[in-house]
């Protein structure tokens, strides 16, 4: 991707509209929010369920230690070099616009090499202090978000939240292979149940960022597709989630415990895609299935934490 030239103008503006006091302006801060904290803390709780598994409830507190540090750095890199990428669309988005990049507080190339960094320095303790796979798994998920959902399919088909949901489903299979070397089945039942849940997550948010997306022509499937096939794709996917949840039952590393929640948590998921879709309105509809999409990956995640607690 051919490097945008910014030249200053007499009025103290760039050419590429972002003002030479905004480019002055970059602080700690602004390095620490372009590596998206949010979304680190949510894949390091799932890199943190797959080690906590492995382990049956026990674990080796150095190891975690350096697989969660291993692991943070590798998804702050891969956050940094999506604002890099999506420097020319986040301005026209409001939930955006203000992004480090976006209004050149950070440069782009600053952007570029910081996120490189962060991810090689995550690659290597990965691979030093924890294990080889681990590491390369690792890489797989920031390939995978970087140049498969951000630099292609974000910009070019409406299936890019599922193709995105690819790196998403990657952490617990590093805390996993971090613990036993290996991947076993319970890692892939993690993989399969974190992909499996991410799209009806994303559909509900791109519902309600649907203008924003629209206006930096972003083909995300509201705006593509329209909101009732949203509402069908959502359904269908969280339909398919009921009995890919439990499949990490079968494997033997949970109980009855996580069987009855993924029971109940699934069928008030289900309940909540059905008895909205004629009642409320599109954003409503939305905005409900959205949180509690939050709250059912929090839940089913303590009940990863709790069960091999109590029953082994």
């Amino acid at each position: 991707m051919e490097e945008p030239v910014s030249q200053q103008t007499s009025s103290g503006i760039l050419t590429d509209g972002v003002s030479a006091e905004a480019v002055m302006k970059a602080t700690w801060r602004d390095f620490w929010t372009i590596t998206k904290p949010s979304i680190n803390a949510s894949n390091l709780l799932a890199a943190f369920a797959g080690f906590w598994l492995a382990g049956y409830g026990s674990m080796d507190v150095p190891l975690l230690l350096a697989m969660l540090a291993g692991m943070a750095l590798v998804i702050a890199g891969a956050c940094t070099v999506n604002n890099y990428i999506d420097r020319d669309i986040d301005p026209l988005m409001n939930r955006t616009s203000d992004r480090p990049v976006a209004t050149g507080r950070i440069q782009p190339l600053t952007a570029l090499w910081y996120g490189i960094t962060l991810f090689l320095a995550g690659t290597i303790l990965l691979a030093t202090l924890v294990n080889p796979l681990s590491a390369l798994l690792a890489a797989i998920g920031f390939l995978a978000y970087v140049f498969l959902y951000t630099a292609w399919t974000k910009r070019t088909t409406p299936w890019n939240t599922v193709v995105g949901s690819i790196s998403g489903a990657v952490p617990p299979m590093v805390g996993w292979a971090a613990a036993t070397g290996g991947l076993e089945w319970p890692a892939w039942m993690l993989f399969l149940f974190m992909f499996v849940w991410q799209p009806a997550h994303f559909y509900a948010l791109a519902m309600m960022k649907a203008d924003d997306y629209r206006a930096a022509g972003i083909p995300m499937f509201p705006v593509v597709k329209g909101f009732q096939e949203t509402k069908r794709q959502t359904l269908a996917f969280i339909i398919l989630l009921l009995p890919v949840s439990l499949l990490l039952f079968a494997t033997g590393v949970v109980s009855w415990l996580y069987l009855g929640m993924a029971f109940v948590l699934g069928g008030v998921y289900l309940y909540l895609a059905l008895a909205g879709w004629s009642k409320d309105a599109d954003d409503i509809w939305a905005r409900k299935m959205f949180f509690y999409s939050i709250l059912y990956l929090t839940i089913m995640q303590l009940g990863m934490f709790i069960d091999p607690i109590l029953f082994r």
